[in-house]
């Protein structure tokens, strides 16, 4: 949702010097250096002058780092009660240096930054509001301080601007095709979820994104989704898992909806099963490729229920179908969800909870209820292991089972095309014929061998296998 933040401190003060420095650079004369600024489909050209890095204050409501305020509970609740206070501002600039999918890490492209800035200095401007804060350049003013640069060059955003002009300047250039650095993952999602939150149609907010309507419901639906599994991770110590615990999940989130999507209109309950279980092996850093052996097939064969150890099998088990529900006003009931979804989610929220309790980054919660919660992941983490290894294993039998029938089929295609072919080229008599007869000797020699491979072990060959054997018997060499 859209925040309003109040006026940092010494705002008039910084709103006079910036209106001097903007009327001594009109006064100077000359090519004066502008900006353009898009937002809401406008545009004007401000004016850019030198402000002392200083007086600036970090942008608390940037997108660019929206997930990420997440990974401090206690730091993220400060940023909200004073986004101007030090300790605030440090937290931004801690988020600004961190890396986008794991604060605890250095981001290596900051340094890369600072590098750049080093030897080149800042090639584009930055862009202030009247009361100091930057709206663009966050990451660039925390690498030039870092550098001890005294000054930076900013753009002047209009003294009426709102909040969310401010919001929407930001967004504009962030989604200018040649940007350097995009939005992660998350802070994408959260940057629609604020754009529909103002009214904006889902056409118009897929526009601007550069993307389709189909994948901005998508999107949407992923985000809610990471909101929901956040809820459900909540326990009685108060942690919870984080936005930024869902970056670098993007593909693997794009593919669970895809399925979910399919299943869902065929079988709900198939869908919301196989939607928990994938969300677990997300939730447990599988890959892409493992993630995908859950399907349906994994589902029939419940693969999981053989290796889930007996304390994680003996809660999940003990769910019961959810009662019906009643719709108020209407008097009628619909059924609850089937004890199979009930034990996909009761085991899901396990390890929610106990993923929760180890990435926490307080300290309300004791060592030993971290070590209980990594228990509980490890114990998992080993079940989904062998059960998709099972199902990798039951695939890739399959595969080979069906092999040998999907190249036959691929050759009979091939040949029907190659029918049409011949006719065309005997019409525009342009077959050659020698070349021709050589292919036809191959395919002779293949069918050959494909007969002596298909006849062995076949007692009671089915029709194509017998036509096959007796064509090449009558074409054996006498």
């Amino acid at each position: 949702m859209l925040r309003e933040f109040p006026p940092p401190p010494r705002a008039a003060e910084f709103s006079e010097l910036i209106k001097k420095k903007v009327q001594e650079a009109k006064a100077a004369g000359g090519t004066r250096e502008t900006v353009r600024v898009d937002w809401n489909e406008q545009q004007a050209h401000v004016e850019v002058i030198d402000l002392p890095l200083s007086g600036l204050y970090l942008n608390p409501g940037t997108h660019r780092i929206r997930a990420q305020r997440s990974h401090n509970a206690d730091s993220d609740e400060a940023l909200d009660k004073d986004p101007w206070s030090q300790d605030s501002q440090d937290y931004l600039t801690f988020l600004l240096r961190a890396s986008p999918t794991d604060p605890n890490l250095h981001d290596l492209d900051f340094d890369k930054l600072k590098e750049s800035l080093e030897q080149f200095g800042q090639n584009d401007p930055g862009l202030v509001t009247h009361q100091g804060v930057l709206v663009n350049g966050n990451t660039r003013a925390v690498a030039l301080r870092d550098l001890r640069v005294q000054t930076m060059r900013v753009g002047v955003l209009p003294e009426s601007f709102t909040w969310a002009d401010i919001n929407a300047v930001e967004l504009s250039l962030q989604l200018r095709m040649d940007h350097r650095r995009d939005y992660t993952y998350i802070n994408r999602l959260l940057a629609m979820e604020e754009q529909a939150s103002l009214g904006r149609t889902p056409e118009q907010i897929a526009k601007d994104f550069r993307i389709q309507v189909k994948t901005y419901h998508q999107e949407r639906w992923i985000l809610s989704t990471i909101k929901e599994l956040i809820d459900r991770s909540k326990s009685g110590g108060g942690v919870a898992l984080r936005l930024v615990d869902w970056e670098g999940a993007q593909e693997r989130l794009k593919e669970l909806h895809r399925l979910y999507v399919k299943l869902e209109s065929v079988d709900r309950d198939q869908a919301e099963i196989l939607k928990e279980w994938r969300l677990a092996a997300i939730l447990l850093n599988f890959s892409k490729t493992d993630v995908r052996h859950i399907d349906e097939e994994f589902l029939k064969e419940d693969y999981l229920a053989h290796t889930l150890p007996e304390p994680l099998r003996t809660e999940a088990s003990g769910a019961e179908g959810e009662d019906a529900v009643s719709i108020p006003g209407l008097g009628l009931t619909v059924p609850g969800a089937s004890s199979a979804v009930s034990e996909a989610r009761k085991l899901n929220d396990q390890l929610l909870r106990a993923a929760a309790a180890v990435r926490s980054q307080g300290g309300s919660l004791k060592d030993s209820d971290k070590e209980e919660g990594q228990a509980v992941l490890d114990d998992a983490k080993k079940a989904f292991d062998e059960a998709i290894e099972t199902a990798g294993r039951s695939a890739r039998l399959r595969k080979r089972k069906q092999l040998a029938p999907a190249r036959l089929a691929e050759a009979s295609a091939s040949i029907d095309q190659c029918v049409m072919d011949l006719v065309q080229a005997r019409t525009s008599r342009s077959l050659d014929e020698e070349a021709f007869d050589e292919a036809v000797l191959k395919l002779r020699s293949s069918l050959r061998k494909l007969a002596q491979q298909a006849g062995r072990g076949l007692p009671t060959p089915g029709d194509g296998v017998a036509w096959l054997l007796k064509a090449a018997s009558l074409e054996e060499p006498q």
